[in-house]
């Protein structure tokens, strides 16, 4: 029997392989510049951490439940929000420049894979590269000796990192409105699979152009006995889709 939901997956998409660079840069960056016994250190390299952690473990909880991988790809984006303002406040407790949006060594930053697309005559992305050959297309600023170049850089990926997150629980949220949950997914499946099963067994003893269709769904009755009611014992056609339509037909 297939999954009723997909899960994992998470090392193909882009937020994690974005969050992936993130935390080493993070790592590494902390290790060269910042006590390594300081508390900011410790607070810096675990958030950088639980950023990519959470997408990982929201991505295989998506199995069973939507609210859980919601909550840890929120939990995700609210670490790696922590870390951005760590780098900001370094920049501006050391009165280093911080890089504008829109300024040309940002863009340089965030076109890294559409120059890397130009040179691959398009036939790759980078999320067909493994972290190694990922990281080095960003190495010349993210191992830059400048502290400066270093930390503008990560912003830059966090900033892209928290886009796409912010795209992926939109489009998680819009499917659980429209879907709904594992729960009611497992449900769903669970009366499709009776509703079948009860089919089969009339289709058995009742010939096929016999049976009628519901005369509010259009869906096969089935046979049923009454259990209660005026006529306790008697038959009758009941929707196959029972309960979610509560058609009958008298025999």
């Amino acid at each position: 029997m297939t999954k009723i939901r997909p899960s994992g997956g998470y090392r193909a998409t882009a937020s994690f392989q974005t969050a992936t660079l993130i935390y080493d840069a993070t790592y590494w960056f902390c290790e060269k510049f910042l006590d390594s016994h300081s508390r900011m250190t410790d607070q810096m390299v675990q958030a950088a951490r639980s950023g990519r952690q959470n997408i990982a473990e929201g991505s295989r909880a998506s199995a069973t439940s939507s609210q859980t991988e919601l909550r840890l790809l929120n939990v995700a984006r609210a670490s790696l929000e922590e870390l951005l303002l760590d780098f900001e406040d370094f920049l501006r407790h050391r009165h280093l420049p911080q890089w504008a949006l829109d300024s040309k060594e940002a863009r340089a930053v965030r076109e890294v894979p559409k120059r890397f697309k130009a040179d691959q005559s398009g036939q790759l992305d980078l999320t067909d590269l493994t972290d190694q050959e990922r990281w080095a297309l960003y190495a010349p600023r993210l191992e830059h000796a400048d502290p400066a170049v270093r930390a503008n850089a990560i912003i830059c990926l966090i900033n892209q990192a928290n886009f796409l997150l912010d795209q992926q629980i939109a489009s998680l949220e819009k499917s659980f409105v429209e879907e709904g949950g594992y729960s009611e997914q497992l449900a769903a499946a669970r009366l499709a699979h009776r509703g079948k099963k009860k089919l089969d067994q009339t289709d058995r003893t009742v010939p096929t152009d016999q049976i009628p269709p519901c005369p509010l769904c259009g869906k096969p009755m089935v046979l049923r006995t009454a259990k209660s009611g005026r006529n306790p014992g008697t038959q009758f056609w009941g929707c196959s889709a029972y309960p979610n339509c509560k058609g009958v037909v008298k025999l």
